[in-house]
């Protein structure tokens, strides 16, 4: 199969209808922090059971098109044996792959990051692609003061996003590209919008330079939002009007889907958020879905406690999130279905 094949048929899976991705990359040491704060001891063993009740949850196949997995989990195995990225293409929701190696200050720009992982990266691709990964991630952040992001910072984080994608689509992989404005801050939800467009802005013309074929990518920026400090917090019409405003000037129509990350929002505002943003643009020419980390794996990991005996009352809760965002996806959400039976 032609890579284009093999990319366009990754795509029609991940726009299936209904559907979006779970983020279950989290680094050793993020996933040690919010593991922690739960009173959960973070070893190998309890990151492979957790990860596993996450890919086992019976409701899984009908909400999510593919799961971004953290490079551990490839190694690790289901209780019964069989690896767990076999056990997600088993149940037709597609492994993939986080492949940044973390963000490290980006010299000359003062508070700004840039992301590493470019270094030999495409033999990397190669091996994941050998073991059956369909896509892969990378991340970019932007943190909002009044002196940041700079210029310098977003445009050399776009070019290592861009040549992230390029790499990924020589080797038949499907790209996220995921540039997230970060939530923390005192900021109004207006200079988020400033910043976003400009990321998005800068990263759209790298990926032109780099010759990436938008068809071929998904896009997972951040909603725009007021910082987290900011006070009123801003309603999920005023989110939608903002973010896709900032779509509609910066994102070309021949991305097929945007997934937005949930950053730091909370498990019902991003599925509200979302149906917004549906409900105001039924038409775009994206589809605009979810590819959320915490804000699905909250209630799961409060649920579960690392316990055994609560496997299955994590999965359900599992279950109603990936629904809820289901329908937000379509703009058909709504409170009152949050604590219907």
């Amino acid at each position: 199969m032609r890579p284009e094949d093999e990319l366009q048929a990754t795509i029609a899976a991940v726009i299936a209808p209904g559907k979006g991705l779970l983020a279950a990359d989290e680094s050793v040491p993020t996933i040690t922090k919010r593991f922690n704060a739960l009173g959960i001891d973070c070893t190998e063993e309890s990151r492979r059971a957790y990860r596993t009740l996450l890919i086992t949850t019976p409701a899984a196949a009908q909400y999510l098109s593919g799961v971004i997995l953290f490079e551990e989990t490839l190694g690790q195995n289901a209780d019964d044996g069989t690896p767990l990225p076999r056990v997600l293409a088993s149940r037709g929701i597609m492994p993939g792959i986080k492949v940044d190696k973390g963000t490290i200050p980006l010299v000359g720009a003062p508070g700004d990051l840039i992301t590493q992982g470019l270094d030999g990266l495409g033999e990397r691709l190669k091996a994941f692609k050998a073991q059956g990964l369909r896509f892969a991630k990378w991340r970019e952040v932007y943190g909002i003061t009044d002196h940041n992001p700079t210029h310098l910072g977003i445009e050399a984080n776009a070019e290592v996003l861009a040549r992230y994608a390029a790499l990924c689509q020589a080797e038949g992989i499907v790209p996220i590209v995921e540039p997230e404005v970060l939530i923390d801050g005192e900021h109004g939800i207006e200079r988020c919008m400033e910043v976003t467009e400009a990321v998005l802005h800068a990263v759209f013309l790298a990926l032109r330079r780099q010759r990436v074929l938008f068809e071929y990518m998904v896009l997972k920026p951040n909603m725009v939002l007021p910082g987290k400090e900011h006070r009123p917090k801003a309603t999920p019409d005023a989110v939608a009007a903002a973010t896709v405003m900032v779509l509609r000037r910066t994102v070309p129509a021949a991305v097929p889907t945007i997934n937005f990350l949930s950053g730091g929002q909370a498990p019902e505002e991003a599925t509200a958020n979302l149906n917004a943003i549906n409900v105001l643009y039924p038409h775009a020419p994206w589809v605009l879905s979810y590819s959320y980390a915490r804000a699905l794996q909250d209630p799961v990991m409060q649920r579960w406690a690392g316990r055994a005996e609560n496997t299955s009352a994590a999965q359900q809760a599992l279950s109603r999130r990936i629904m809820m965002n289901s329908l937000a996806r379509d703009g058909k959400w709504k409170p009152e279905m949050e604590r219907a039976g």
